[in-house]
């Protein structure tokens, strides 16, 4: 479906949705509930946002069929409006068709092996032994370094760096800034001061439909590679250090970090601002809420978090000292129940 008007019953057939109202109804793009226009589509998901329905100008709403009687306008109908919206994104982007072939002040190693129909912008560096597959887009400005592998039909957005020895699945996507392959952050003490470098001796392997957001890290593994597996999906600013292992399907949000030799399951999240310290294993199907510090091992799937919530200053400082008392309160109630316990 090209990314022109479409039909209202181009759009149900496309989501396998019910359709209810006029099925010519034309739909020229999507928008929220609150700010969408007559040849605009929206959703309801939330349903904090059902005050909206009936003030909305949108031309139809995608709802869930326990709430299609709230509606009178036209509509599609079905379990999941939000996972509708997410597929029909892609009916309506603005899809960009980058320039085939090797722009004039692109340096690409005489070695490098380079499929036919590639877009490789300008000022970008391969190095030898890269390979890059078959219908690859590198923005402007990346480097690519020796005996790296980009896989097919995987995007580089503008200045990515990938160092040498990492290879990168196929459909992936990398945003600008971010960085695949540098050092992990090892070092170790000198009884004689200062600090002895470990070189980092792996590598990293990125799997297919993984995309990376800007500005994030993931380092190459110490010995052996740090893994990133298929449909792994990374928000901008998250720092994965050597040696993790995230399993598929998970995802993790801006400005989370990953300790060195962590085991992450598959179709687990991580909110933003998380951290989890080194040589962790969490299974599979783990959620982790925002800013909490995880601190050992998650051996049973389900939701996790630390840390208090907000509340104003003087009541959290107050807290806070009630903090530091928690020991010798327990010490003390234990001591009370022993007591009661003997008179008993």
């Amino acid at each position: 479906m090209s990314n022109e008007h479409k039909t209202l019953q181009q759009l149900a057939s496309f989501l396998g949705a019910e359709l209810d109202g006029d099925p010519d109804c034309l739909v020229q793009g999507l928008n929220t509930i609150k700010t969408a226009k007559v040849g605009e589509l929206t959703f309801l998901a939330n349903p904090n946002y059902q005050k909206y329905l009936t003030s909305s100008k949108a031309s139809a709403v995608i709802l869930k069929p326990d709430m299609a009687q709230a509606y009178s306008g036209n509509k599609l109908i079905l379990d999941n409006p939000y996972l509708a919206y997410a597929k029909l994104t892609s009916l309506f982007v603005d899809v960009l068709s980058p320039s085939l072939g090797v722009h004039p002040t692109a340096l690409v190693h005489d070695k490098a092996i380079i499929a036919a129909n590639v877009s490789i912008g300008a000022n970008v560096v391969v190095e030898s032994g890269c390979e890059i597959k078959a219908g690859a887009v590198i923005g402007a400005g990346c480097y690519l370094g020796q005996n790296s592998i980009i896989g097919a039909n995987t995007h580089l957005y503008p200045n990515v760096s990938v160092y040498h020895g990492v290879s990168i699945g196929q459909q992936s996507t990398l945003h600008s800034g971010c960085v695949i392959g540098a050092d992990g952050f090892g070092f170790a003490p000198d009884p004689q001061g200062g600090w002895v470098k470990i070189h980092q001796l792996g590598g990293v392997v990125v799997g297919d439909k993984v995309e990376i957001g800007a500005c994030t890290t993931v380092d190459r593994g110490a010995l052996g590679d740090t893994i990133i597996s298929d449909g792994v999906i990374l928000d901008n600013q998250v720092q994965i250090a050597h040696n993790v292992h995230i399993g598929e399907y998970t995802a993790i949000a801006a400005c989370s970090g990953i300790a060195g030799s962590t085991h992450i399951g598959r179709n687990c999240t991580i909110a933003g601002a998380c951290g989890v310290v080194g040589h962790l294993n969490i299974v599979d199907g783990v959620h982790i809420t925002a800013m909490t510090l995880v601190t050992k091992s998650i051996s049973k799937p389900g939701v996790y978090s630390s840390g208090t919530g907000m509340s104003e200053s003087a009541l959290w400082r107050k807290n806070a000292v009630r903090f530091g008392q928690l020991n010798t309160m327990a010490s003390r109630i234990s001591a009370l129940e022993k007591l009661a316990k003997d008179k008993d």
